[in-house]
C-alpha cells in the first residue's frame, strides 16, 4: 500500500513547468492519498486506474508529469510506460515509477522502458516532493532546449529557403556567364581557336573571347577578375560587352573605319582604355589580369598586351616550347598606367596558350604548385596530335587528377588555345 507523510505543504511551492500530473494506480486508496497531497503543493491531478485508462487520456492531453505504479493487473507502470514514451507528443513528459522493486536489474528495465526517475514504497512526502523539484528542473531545461531546437529549426528552414532561391539565381546567372561564350571553338580560315571555361563554383570570375571583324584578322583574350562569386561574375559580365563579338559598335577594341569596316585597336591601347573605365567608376574595388592578342592571320603577325596574367606559352611546331610576356601591371589597379605590346610571329603548326592561373596556382597532391613548369610539361604530355577543345580538355583532366584528392578547384580555370595553320 502506498503511504505519503503530509509533511510540509503550501499551495505556494514552484515546481516550474510541472501543472498537471497524472497519477496511475489500480488502488483507490493510493490513489486518493498522493492526490491528496499533490493537490496541496497546487498541481492539477487527474486520475488513472489502469495503464489502458491512463494510455487513452495521455494520448490526446500528455500531464506534465506521471506518478505510475509498476504493478497492476492488465497493462503494468512498465508497460505503461513504453507505450506513453511510443505516443507522437510534441512536449516531454517526466515519468515517475512507483515500486517496491530496489534491485539494479528492476531499476535498469524501467530506465529501458523510459522511466525517468523511481521512487521506493512507501513513500515519504518530502522525497516526493524532492523528486517532483528534480523532475521540474530537468523538465524546465529540455523544454527551454525544445524551443531553441525549433527556433533554430526555423532559422534553418529560413535559411534553406533563401539557400534554394540564391542557388536558383545562381544557376540562372550562370546560364548567362555562359551566354558571354556562345562557342567554345571556331574555325578562321584555317586556323583555329578553342577555349576553355570552368568555375570553381555555380559561377567565376574568369573570361575567355574570341572576335573577327574581318577575313584574315582575328582578336581573342583570356581574363582573370581578382576575387571569386557574384562580384567577380557582374565584373565578367560587364567585360563581356566591352569585348563583344556580336556588338561591334560596343567593343572597345575596335574602331570603324570610313563607315564601311571594323578595324582592331592595338592590344596596349585596348588595355588603357579598359583601365580608363575602371578607374572612372567609383566604389569599384575589383581589378583584373588579361591577356589579349591579335593575330594577322596572312603571315602569323601576332600582336599582344599582357596586363598581371599568366605569360602566354608558345608550342612551335619544331617541338621548342616558349613563355611570352611582358608581365605588366592588372587593369584597374592605377590610373594613367601605359601598356606595353609584345609582337612575335607564328609558323604553320604553333600553337600558343592563354591561360589563367587556376592552372599554375592550383594545388597538387603533393603540396606544391603545377606553376609554369609543370604546365609546360603537361601541354607537352598532351601530345601535338590533339587538337582543339580536345587539348584543352586533356589539359584539365590532367589537371583534376594531379589535384589534393578530395581539395576541389580553389580557383576558376579557363583557357584560351591558338592554332596558327598559315594563309
Amino acid at each position: 500500500m502506498t503511504r505519503v507523510s503530509q509533511a510540509g505543504s503550501g499551495s505556494d511551492l514552484d515546481f516550474g513547468v510541472i501543472q498537471k500530473v497524472l497519477v496511475v494506480d489500480d488502488s483507490r486508496l493510493q490513489r486518493r492519498i498522493l492526490v491528496a497531497s499533490l493537490k496541496k503543493w497546487g498541481f492539477d491531478v487527474l486520475e488513472a486506474d489502469s495503464g489502458d485508462v491512463a494510455i487513452e487520456m495521455c494520448a490526446s492531453d500528455p500531464p506534465d508529469l506521471i506518478l505510475s505504479d509498476w504493478v497492476m493487473p492488465g497493462m503494468s507502470g512498465l508497460d505503461f510506460c513504453k507505450a506513453f514514451r511510443a505516443l507522437d507528443n510534441k512536449q516531454y513528459s517526466y515519468f515517475i515509477l512507483l515500486t517496491s522493486k530496489s534491485e539494479k536489474q528492476e531499476v535498469a528495465r524501467g530506465l529501458d522502458a523510459g522511466a525517468d526517475d523511481f521512487l521506493i514504497k512507501p513513500l515519504e512526502a518530502d522525497e516526493l516532493r524532492a523528486r517532483i523539484s528534480a523532475g521540474a528542473r530537468i523538465l524546465d531545461m529540455q523544454r527551454e532546449l525544445s524551443k531553441k531546437n525549433l527556433m533554430i529549426e526555423t532559422a534553418l528552414e529560413e535559411l534553406r529557403v533563401a539557400h534554394d532561391a540564391i542557388d536558383k539565381d545562381l544557376i540562372q546567372a550562370r546560364k548567362i556567364q555562359e551566354s558571354l561564350v556562345p562557342e567554345l571553338t571556331r574555325d578562321f580560315g584555317k586556323s583555329r581557336v578553342s577555349m576553355l571555361l570552368k568555375p570553381c563554383g555555380h559561377i567565376g570570375g574568369d573570361l575567355v573571347g574570341m572576335f573577327s571583324p574581318g577575313v584574315n584578322r582575328l582578336g581573342f583574350y583570356s581574363i582573370d577578375v581578382s576575387g571569386h562569386g557574384i562580384t567577380s561574375a557582374m565584373m565578367t559580365a560587364r567585360l563581356g560587352g566591352y569585348l563583344s563579338s556580336n556588338h561591334f559598335d560596343q567593343n572597345v577594341a575596335m574602331a570603324r573605319r570610313f563607315d564601311k569596316f571594323y578595324a582592331l585597336l592595338p592590344p596596349e591601347e585596348v588595355a588603357e582604355t579598359l583601365n580608363s573605365r575602371l578607374m572612372a567608376d567609383t566604389g569599384i574595388e575589383e581589378y583584373f589580369t588579361m591577356v589579349y592578342a591579335i593575330v594577322d592571320l596572312r603571315n602569323g603577325h601576332v600582336k599582344m598586351v599582357q596586363a598581371g596574367h599568366p605569360h602566354p606559352l608558345l608550342l612551335c611546331q619544331d617541338g621548342r616550347t616558349e613563355f611570352l610576356g611582358e608581365g605588366g601591371l592588372p587593369i584597374g589597379l592605377l590610373p594613367d598606367v601605359t601598356f606595353q605590346r609584345t609582337e612575335f610571329y607564328m609558323q604553320p603548326g604553333d600553337r600558343l596558350l592563354l591561360y589563367s592561373d587556376g592552372f599554375t596556382e592550383c594545388s597538387l597532391a603533393d603540396g606544391g604548385l603545377l606553376d609554369e613548369d609543370g604546365l609546360r610539361q603537361m601541354a607537352l604530355d598532351c601530345g601535338p596530335d590533339r587538337n582543339g577543345t580536345e587539348f584543352l580538355d586533356d589539359m584539365f583532366w590532367r589537371l583534376t587528377q594531379a589535384m589534393a584528392p578530395g581539395r576541389g578547384m580553389d580557383d576558376d580555370v579557363s583557357a584560351v588555345f591558338f592554332e596558327y595553320s598559315g594563309h
